[in-house]
C-alpha cells in the first residue's frame, strides 16, 4: 500500500506524472498552494481509494476521467477554485462514500446520475453556485448520514425521496430557494437527525409538530423562511437541543393570543444555548417560565414580535445570558431590577417597547454590558449616574424617551464609550458639563432635541474622535467656542434650532471631512463663505439666519456690504422656451462641464448669471438640430441632448426636452423647475457599462466615494429640506460625475414633494424604472422615501458588481438582489466586479479589503428587501458607507 502526505508548504503544480503511480492508494495533499488543473493522468490510479485536495487553489474543471479510479472510495476536493460542472461520468465510482466539493465555484446543477452511486454515505456540495433543483435520484442513497447543498442557489421543493433517507444525521440546505411545504410526517422519518439547517429559502405552510420526534435533534435551524401557522413543536422530547433558529417567519395563530406557551416545554432543554424567534409575529406574553429555561442560555433574541404585557423578573435566572434582545415588542410595565443579576450580559436591547418609569440603578451591576438600547420607550426621570460601573460600555443608546434632568458627568467619564452616545428626544436641560472632554475616543454624540442650554464648553473641542455631533433643537447660546476647531474628523455637524449667534467661524471651511453643516434656525450674522463644505449647497444649510449675507448665489442672500472675497461662479443656469405649435419644452440646464478646478480663484457673479437668453434657433443648432448622435438619454418624459453654445464660448450644455403629449410631463416641468439640478458630463451608467470608458478606473474606493455621495444627497432630501423630496427615479444614469469623480443626483423628472403641493399626481404615468422601481410601486402605492432606498439598494449592487438589474441571468426568480444575498458571507468575493477588487501587499489588508465588501454587499441587500419598514434608513447607510471609507483610506 502506498501512501503519501503533505499537509502543507507546497506550491505550484501537480505533477502529472503522479498518474505512473499505479500501486498509489491514498494521496493527501491538504492546505497547500497547489495551482492550475487537476492532472487528468490521475485516472491511471486504479487502485486509489483516497483523493483529499481540500484547501489548495486549484482552478479548471473536475477531470471526468477520475471516474476511472474504479476502487475510489473518498473524493474531497474542497474550498479549491474549480468551475464547470459536477461530471455525471463520477456517477461510475461505485465504491464512493464520500464526495465533498464544497466552497468552489462550480455550476450545472445536481447530476441526477448521482443517484446511482448507493455507497454514499457523505455528499456536500456547499456554497457553490449550482443552481437547478435537488434530483429525486438522490433517494436511492439510503446509507446517507449527511447532506449538505446549502447556499447553492437550488429551487423547487424538496423531493419526498429525501425524507426517506432514514439515517441522516445532518441535513443542510440553508440559503437557497426552496419552496413548498414539509412533510407532516419529517420527524418520525429521521429518527438520527442532529442538524436540520433549512433556513432562508421560501419554505411555507406549518412548521411540522412531528419535529419533537427526533429526538436527537441539537441544531434547529428554520429562520427566514415562509412558516405560518401556530408553533406545536413539543421541545421538551429535545433534551439535546443546543439552538433554534425560527426568526423571520409568521408563526400567529389565528384568534389566540399565547403564542409563547411553548416556552414551558423548553424547560428539559438544558442544553439549549440559542433561542431566536425575532420576527415572527408572536402575540402574547411572555411566561414566567421563561426564568426556568436552560442556565446555558447565551442569546435569547424575541425582538419584532407583538408581545405586551411586563417582563416577569424571572428574567434575571438566565444567569448565562450574553445577549438579550425583546425589542420591539409592545412591552409594558417598568424595566425589572433583576436584570441587574444577569452578570455576562454584553447586549441588551430593550428598545421600541413602551416601559415606564426610571432606568433600574441595578443595570450599573452590568460590569461586562458593552451596548445598551432603552431608546423608543417612554423612560422617565434621570440617566442613572450608576452607569459610570458598566465599565466594558461601547454604545449607549437612550434616544426618544422622557428622561429628564443633567447629562450625568459619571458617564461622560467612561473611557470605554468609544462608539455612540445617543440621548435625543428627551428632556434633559442644564448645559454641557466640561467632563465632556473625557470621551476623546467617541464616534457619534446625539443631544439634539432636549431642553439643553447655555455656552457650548470648549471641552467638547477634545472630542477629537468625533465623526457625528447632533446638537440641534436645544437652548444653546453664544458664540461657537475656537477649540472645536480641533474636531477636523466631523463629517456631520447639526447645530440647527438652537440660539447660536456671531459669526460664522472661520475653520468651518477648512474641515475637509465634513460632509453636511446644518446651521439653520439660529442668530449668526455676518458673511457665509464659499470654501470647503460651503461651495456645494447641498451639503449645508444655513436656513432661518436673518443676518447672513454673501455666499453662494443659490441661497439668494443679499449682498455684503463690505467688501470681502468674491464669491463662487454659479455652475448651472436654467433657461425654459416654449413652443407650443410642437407641443413640447426645451429645458435647457447649461452645466460647464468642462469646468474649473476647485482651486481656481472664484469670480463675481451676479443674480442675472442664472439665467442664459438662448434662442430655440441656437438650441437647433447646437444640437445639430436634436440629432440623435447628440442624444444622451431617454426618459418617460423626455429627452436629453448634448450641444456646443457658439455665442456663449462654446460652451458644453445639456439639452432637456418634454414632451408634452405625454400625460403627466406637465407636472413633471414643475417639479423640474422648481427642483432644479446640476448636470455632469458623465454617469454612473457609462462609467459602469461603456466599453468606450477607457479612460477612468473604477477600482473599490471610488466606488464607495460614488454611492457615499449618492447617500448623502438622499438623505440630504429626505431628511435635511424643509419640504421632504422624494427622488423617485434613482439608477445610474441619473447620477452623474463632475471632473472629480464626485457623484451628483440628477433628473427631479419623477420627484414628489411631500407636504407640498404642486399639483402632483402620483398616479400618472409609470413610477420610477423597471428594476430599480420598488415592488410596491408596481401594486399603485405612492411614492416614498423608502421607495428612493430601495433604488439605491438595487444601484449599490450594481456600482459593486457591475450588473445591471435587468440583465439576462436574472430570471426564473433570480434578482440582483438574490443573487447578492446569496453570496453573504463567504462569497462576496464571487459577485463583485474584478476591477473593484485589489491586490493587497500584505494579508491583513486583504482581508480589511473582504470585510468591507461583506459590509457595503450588506448594506445594498438590507435597502432592497420587499418590504419597506425593513430597509435600512438612509442615514445609517451613510454612516456605514463612511465607516467602510475609513477602513479602505487607511490602507
Amino acid at each position: 500500500m502506498l501512501t503519501i502526505v503533505f499537509r502543507k508548504g507546497l506550491e505550484g503544480s501537480l505533477s502529472p506524472h503522479v498518474g505512473n503511480l499505479s500501486f498509489l492508494r491514498e494521496l493527501y495533499l491538504p492546505n497547500n498552494s497547489f495551482q492550475g488543473t487537476i492532472p487528468h493522468e490521475l485516472g491511471r490510479l486504479s487502485a486509489l481509494r483516497i483523493l483529499y485536495l481540500n484547501r489548495n487553489k486549484f482552478s479548471g474543471v473536475i477531470p471526468a476521467n477520475l471516474s476511472c479510479c474504479s476502487n475510489l472510495e473518498e473524493l474531497w476536493l474542497a474550498r479549491n477554485n474549480l468551475a464547470g460542472s459536477i461530471p455525471k461520468e463520477l456517477s461510475l465510482l461505485s465504491k464512493l462514500a464520500i464526495l465533498v466539493i464544497e466552497f468552489n465555484k462550480l455550476t450545472g446543477g445536481i447530476p441526477p446520475l448521482l443517484g446511482n452511486i448507493t455507497s454514499m454515505e457523505l455528499f456536500s456540495v456547499l456554497r457553490n453556485p449550482l443552481g437547478g433543483s435537488i434530483p429525486a435520484t438522490l433517494g436511492h442513497w439510503k446509507r446517507l448520514t449527511a447532506f449538505y447543498s446549502g447556499e447553492c442557489n437550488l429551487y423547487g421543493s424538496i423531493p419526498h425521496s429525501i425524507f426517506n433517507l432514514s439515517l441522516l444525521v445532518n441535513l443542510s440546505l440553508a440559503e437557497n430557494n426552496l419552496t413548498s411545504s414539509l412533510p407532516s410526517e419529517i420527524g418520525n422519518q429521521f429518527p438520527n437527525l442532529e442538524l436540520l439547517h433549512l433556513r432562508d429559502n421560501q419554505l411555507t405552510g406549518v412548521l411540522p409538530p412531528s419535529i419533537s420526534n427526533c429526538s436527537k435533534l441539537q441544531i434547529l435551524e428554520m429562520n427566514d423562511n415562509n412558516f405560518s401557522g401556530k408553533l406545536r413543536i413539543d421541545f421538551s422530547k429535545l433534551r439535546d437541543i443546543d439552538s433554534i433558529r425560527l426568526g423571520n417567519n409568521n408563526f400567529h395563530g389565528r384568534g389566540e393570543a399565547d403564542d409563547l406557551r411553548f416556552i414551558d416545554s423548553l424547560i428539559n432543554c438544558t442544553k439549549l444555548v440559542n433561542l431566536l424567534l425575532y420576527n415572527c409575529n408572536l402575540i402574547g406574553v411572555l411566561p414566567i417560565s421563561i426564568g426556568n429555561l436552560s442556565d446555558q442560555l447565551s442569546f435569547l433574541a424575541i425582538g419584532d414580535n407583538q408581545l405586551f404585557g411586563s417582563i416577569p423578573s424571572s428574567i434575571g435566572s438566565l444567569v448565562g445570558l450574553n445577549t438579550l434582545s425583546l425589542g420591539p415588542n409592545r412591552f409594558r410595565g417598568k424595566i425589572p431590577t433583576t436584570i441587574g443579576k444577569l452578570q455576562k450580559l454584553q447586549r441588551l436591547s430593550l428598545s421600541g417597547n413602551q416601559f415606564s418609569g426610571p432606568i433600574p440603578d441595578a443595570i450599573g451591576n452590568l460590569s461586562l454590558l458593552y451596548s445598551l438600547y432603552l431608546y423608543s420607550n417612554k423612560l422617565e426621570g434621570q440617566i442613572p449616574s450608576s452607569l459610570e460601573n458598566c465599565k466594558e460600555l461601547n454604545g449607549l443608546n437612550l434616544a426618544n424617551n422622557r428622561l429628564s434632568g443633567k447629562l450625568p458627568k459619571q458617564l461622560l467619564q467612561l473611557p470605554s464609550l468609544t462608539n455612540f452616545l445617543f440621548l435625543s428626544k428627551n428632556s434633559l436641560s442644564g448645559s454641557i458639563p466640561s467632563e465632556v472632554k473625557h470621551l476623546k475616543l467617541l464616534s457619534f454624540l446625539d443631544l439634539s432635541y432636549n431642553n439643553l442650554s447655555g455656552n457650548i464648553t470648549s471641552s467638547l473641542g477634545e472630542c477629537i474622535s468625533l465623526t457625528e455631533l447632533y446638537l440641534s433643537g436645544n437652548l444653546f447660546q453664544g458664540v461657537l467656542p475656537s477649540s472645536l476647531s480641533s474636531l477636523g474628523a466631523l463629517e456631520v455637524l447639526d447645530l440647527s434650532q438652537n440660539n447660536f449667534s456671531g459669526k460664522i467661524p472661520q475653520f468651518f471651511d477648512k474641515w475637509k471631512s465634513l460632509k453636511f453643516l446644518n446651521l439653520s434656525f439660529n442668530e449668526f450674522e455676518g458673511e457665509v463663505p464659499v470654501l470647503g463644505v460651503f461651495d456645494n449647497a447641498s451639503a449645508f444649510s444655513v436656513l432661518g439666519n436673518n443676518r447672513l449675507c454673501g455666499g453662494l448665489v443659490t441661497l439668494e442672500l443679499p449682498k455684503c456690504k463690505e467688501k470681502g472675497s468674491k464669491k463662487q461662479k454659479m455652475h448651472f443656469f436654467i433657461l425654459v422656451i416654449v413652443i407650443s405649435p410642437m407641443l413640447f419644452i426645451v429645458l435647457c440646464c447649461v452645466y460647464l462641464l468642462c469646468k474649473k478646478k476647485r482651486n481656481s480663484p472664484p469670480s463675481e457673479s451676479s443674480g442675472n448669471e442664472r439665467f442664459l437668453n438662448v434662442s430655440y434657433n441656437e438650441l437647433l443648432k447646437a444640437t445639430d438640430g436634436f440629432s440623435t448622435t447628440n442624444l444622451i438619454g431617454n426618459g418617460g418624459f423626455s429627452s436629453v441632448y448634448k450641444g456646443i453654445l457658439t455665442s456663449y464660448d462654446n460652451k458644453l450644455v445639456a439639452v432637456k426636452v418634454l414632451h408634452l403629449q405625454n400625460r403627466g410631463a406637465t407636472q413633471a416641468f414643475s417639479r423640474m423647475r422648481w427642483l432644479g439640478g446640476n448636470i455632469r458630463h458623465l454617469d454612473v451608467h457609462d462609467w459602469l457599462h461603456s466599453s468606450a470608458n477607457t479612460s477612468k478606473t473604477r477600482n473599490l474606493l471610488q466606488r464607495i466615494n460614488i454611492l457615499r455621495d449618492v447617500a448623502t444627497a438622499l438623505d440630504y432630501l429626505h431628511n435635511c429640506c424643509q419640504t421632504t423630496i422624494v427622488h423617485g427615479d434613482l439608477k445610474p444614469s441619473n447620477i452623474l460625475l463632475d471632473e472629480d469623480m464626485v457623484a451628483h443626483v440628477g433628473d427631479f423628472g419623477l420627484a414628489r414633494l411631500l407636504g407640498a403641493d404642486l399639483n402632483q399626481n402620483s398616479s400618472t404615468g409609470v413610477k420610477g424604472t423597471i428594476g430599480y422601481a420598488p415592488p410596491e410601486y408596481g401594486i399603485g402605492n405612492e411614492m416614498t422615501s423608502c421607495g428612493d432606498v430601495y433604488s439605491f439598494g438595487i444601484l449599490l449592487l450594481e456600482v459593486m458588481t457591475r450588473k445591471m438589474p435587468t440583465d439576462g441571468v436574472f430570471n426564473e426568480g433570480l434578482s440582483l438582489h438574490k443573487f447578492a444575498y446569496m453570496a453573504l458571507p463567504d462569497h462576496v468575493i464571487d459577485v463583485i466586479d474584478n476591477d473593484a477588487i485589489e491586490l493587497q501587499s500584505t494579508e491583513a489588508n486583504a482581508k480589511k479589503v473582504e470585510e468591507c465588501l461583506i459590509a457595503t454587499i450588506k448594506i445594498g441587500v438590507s435597502c432592497s428587501v420587499d418590504s419597506p419598514p425593513q430597509r435600512m434608513k438612509i442615514e445609517v447607510v451613510v454612516i456605514e458607507l463612511q465607516r467602510i471609507l475609513d477602513v479602505l483610506q487607511n490602507i
